[in-house]
């Protein structure tokens, strides 16, 4: 595993996107930036998924991730919902592919479980933990860009991210990991 890499960290959301950026330096992490994507403006569902991934590939160009991690959907009863979050994580996964930035996907309670050691936690006790682990000075308002920050150190501390997590490195990998998720 590489001891000098800057990871990017996403939470996908149709309404917010949050982000976060860490710098990892040896065995020490330090926060680049954290965010949100504000989309409520937007009517227009494929607008917000262009925007996701804009914003997306900005980030990538500024801030030249090593690797990016997102937080995969999350089951639930309402389909419509699932179906809008997975085109939301799809535009992101899609601009770190076209970056070549290798992907990396956690569950949400495996985020949780690795920054509080309780995988059932909520965000506001995600984003105290982020606080005293990051040595941060202030809290966002938004939830949605500690949770981007979240996968971001989840991935730091992974002993092997690529049997923790699903891992892309193009294309190619994530048809190959995926092919029920691809139509000819």
């Amino acid at each position: 595993m590489k001891k000098d890499r800057v990871i990017l960290g996403i939470d996908p959301g149709t309404n917010i996107m949050g982000y976060g950026l860490i710098h990892q330096k040896g065995s020490t992490i330090e926060m680049i930036a954290m965010g949100v994507l504000k989309l409520g403006g937007y009517s227009n569902h494929p607008m917000k998924l262009k925007k996701i991934f804009e914003r997306t590939l900005s980030l990538i160009d500024e801030y030249k991730p090593d690797e990016m991690s997102l937080e995969a959907p999350f089951f639930g009863k309402n389909v419509q919902s699932m179906l809008k979050l997975g085109r939301a994580q799809g535009v992101a996964m899609a601009a770190g592919l076209y970056r070549d930035v290798p992907i990396f996907e956690y569950a949400p309670r495996k985020i949780k479980m690795a920054i509080t050691g309780k995988g059932t936690a909520s965000k506001v006790q995600v984003a105290a933990m982020l606080t005293q682990i990051l040595k941060l000075k202030e809290q966002t308002e938004y939830l949605d860009a500690t949770d981007g920050l979240a996968a971001a150190v989840c991935h730091y501390l992974q002993k092997n991210p690529s049997t923790e997590g699903d891992s892309y490195t193009g294309w190619k990998s994530f048809v190959t990991k995926n092919p029920k998720r691809v139509k000819d």
